[in-house]
């Protein structure tokens, strides 16, 4: 981009857009607190607002300090979750409630290292938590991050695979130097990327800062740079496998047979394959001859 001016000229445009027209999601709202804003980041992850809205909602009324989570059974939390995806998730977030309450009191800590050391946080999560929970100054970026600065501040059409050092080093360089103002510049810059500057038909017109965005300054030339490997399709992959095993426990106030998990997936060698993943994750749990949630 050349010059701080224009960065900061970028950021103030995107910050006031957003405070125009951003969305009013819950965890936005004052006194939404550090557990409400964990719980939302983890329930984010590769999974669609729409979904994760609701769900919230009812963990939230459910579990409503990391105490009151740590308090329940792992399959309880893995009950809920239902069809957010990657149940994994799940026991990681019972995990991390579990050690919030014995470690640090039931409040959830605000400095990255204490974040990082929970079970199941990564670094995104523990920015996410520290800068919108807490208001530190720390750089967050997620892909619509990485997007936006990609296009606006590099001038390429994707951002390409994603480095940690790389794209901190190009969020820093963004941010105010004020925490409240490094702060709304995190959730603007995602929110652009999110509804805005999206992946597939960004919304060039409505942008805030088009005449800023050195993509379109160039004539949106195509990229030629490396692309992340896509994701391997859903339909008949062991993760549909594990789902349906899944989805068969949770709607069973009993442990189910392995009769019973014979019916969800005729072919007996993905079956076993998804049912000793699920085992060895500890999302399934073997009772006799039998299987339950945890």
């Amino acid at each position: 981009m050349g010059t701080e001016s224009t960065a900061d000229e970028l950021t103030l445009l995107i910050r006031e857009w957003f405070a125009a027209q951003g969305r009013d999601l819950p965890w936005r709202h004052d006194g939404f607190g550090a557990w409400g804003i964990l719980v939302s980041e983890i329930m984010l992850q590769q999974t669609p607002v729409v979904r994760v809205i609701p769900r919230l909602a009812q963990w939230l009324e459910r579990w409503p300090t990391p105490a009151d989570l740590a308090a329940a059974a792992p399959g309880d939390a893995v009950r809920a979750w239902e069809r957010l995806g990657y149940p994994r998730r799940a026991l990681n977030l019972h995990a991390a409630a579990s050690a919030i309450t014995e470690q640090h009191g039931g409040i959830v800590p605000e400095d990255i290292p204490s974040l990082l050391a929970l079970p199941g946080i990564g670094d995104y999560t523990a920015r996410a938590v520290a800068a919108f929970a807490y208001g530190h100054r720390h750089p967050v970026v997620d892909t619509n991050v990485r997007r936006v600065i990609a296009r606006a501040v590099l001038g390429q059409g994707e951002a390409g695979p994603p480095s940690t050092k790389r794209d901190l080093a190009a969020m820093e360089e963004l941010l105010p130097a004020d925490a409240r103002e490094a702060q709304a510049t995190n959730a603007a810059v995602m929110e652009l990327g999110a509804i805005v500057c999206t992946a597939r038909k960004p919304l060039c017109e409505d942008c805030p800062v088009k005449n800023l965005c050195q993509w379109r300054a160039t004539g949106y030339p195509p990229y030629e740079g490396k692309r992340q490997a896509t994701q391997k399709r859903f339909e008949g992959s062991d993760r549909q496998v594990r789902g349906l095993i899944l989805a068969e426990l949770r709607a069973s106030d009993v442990p189910v047979s392995a009769a019973e998990i014979v019916q969800v997936w005729a072919e007996s060698e993905q079956r076993e394959r998804a049912l000793n993943g699920l085992l060895r994750d500890g999302l399934v749990v073997r009772v006799d001859s039998d299987y339950e949630l945890p």
